[in-house]
């Protein structure tokens, strides 16, 4: 009868089954100071080497303690230390909080551009009323217990007023939707044509410690179609600067397209 040879200690298993090295690379990454982790295991699941690159912020004798009580404490796996390998970078790396603020440093920008890119695809030459073809004048909203909120805004040109309304459920980001609806209906009996206007989206966007109301409308004449995008920083109010966002956005292609 052949006895069966005990596994050497030097390569212990997790409960028995093999490695489950993904879980384990994931938990090891959420301790203080690991950049990145990295563990080679053998063919029967045993753990042959554990690799961690960190910080300078702990120390590698304190890592390699976090790690072993990580590992023993959520997945019930002893390793031996010797196995630890542990790299320092004096690399400083960004906080959470860095890369926060650098999304949206990008996401400004982008914004930027777009705005840009919209304008300077239209002539600069555009006939105006007084510098420019739509004023804004009012927009006020209105809450109902049977409707949500209504919202109205009026739109100036020359010496005539035109109206536009939208109604729906009150939050925050329906509120600039439902101003901006309402602006393209006010806009649309202002310049009645073939020409369609349709709310794309609205965003509301933090850049330069500032908030800004972004909006997309959809052109169509004929058969073509553009994407016309506005910006607007929030002063008065974020209905008032989503209104004024959609005239940014098509007052020019307007004038264009006359």
């Amino acid at each position: 009868m052949t006895v069966p040879q005990p596994l050497p200690h030097s390569s212990p298993l997790i409960a028995g089954s093999v490695l489950p090295i993904k879980r384990a690379e994931e938990l090891l990454a959420t301790l203080p100071g690991v950049i990145a982790a990295r563990i080679i295991a053998s063919d029967n699941g045993a753990v042959d080497e554990i690799h961690v690159l960190t910080t300078s912020e702990v120390t590698p004798k304190q890592t390699v303690r976090n790690i072993e009580s990580a590992l023993i404490a959520h997945l019930g796996m002893r390793v031996d230390h010797r196995k630890i390998s542990v790299a320092t970078t004096l690399e400083a790396q960004p906080s959470k909080e860095a890369v926060r603020e650098a999304a949206k440093e990008k996401e400004a920008k982008a914004v930027a551009e777009a705005v840009a890119a919209a304008a300077s695809s239209l002539p600069v030459k555009v006939e105006r009323i007084n510098g420019r073809l739509l004023y804004f004048e009012d927009v006020e909203v209105r809450r109902s217990r049977a409707k949500g909120i209504a919202c109205r805004v009026t739109l100036k040109k020359g010496e005539e007023s035109f109206v536009g309304e939208a109604e729906g459920m009150e939050n925050e980001r329906s509120r600039i939707e439902l101003a901006a609806r309402a602006a393209l209906q006010a806009l649309a009996q202002a310049e009645p044509s073939d020409r369609a206007l349709a709310l794309d989206g609205v965003r509301l966007i933090e850049a330069f410690d500032r908030e800004f109301v972004f909006v997309g409308v959809t052109a169509r004449l004929a058969r073509t179609s553009a994407l016309l995008t506005g910006s607007c920083e929030i002063r008065e109010s974020a209905e008032t600067a989503s209104v004024l966002a959609v005239l940014d956005a098509t007052n020019r292609w307007i004038a264009h397209t006359k």
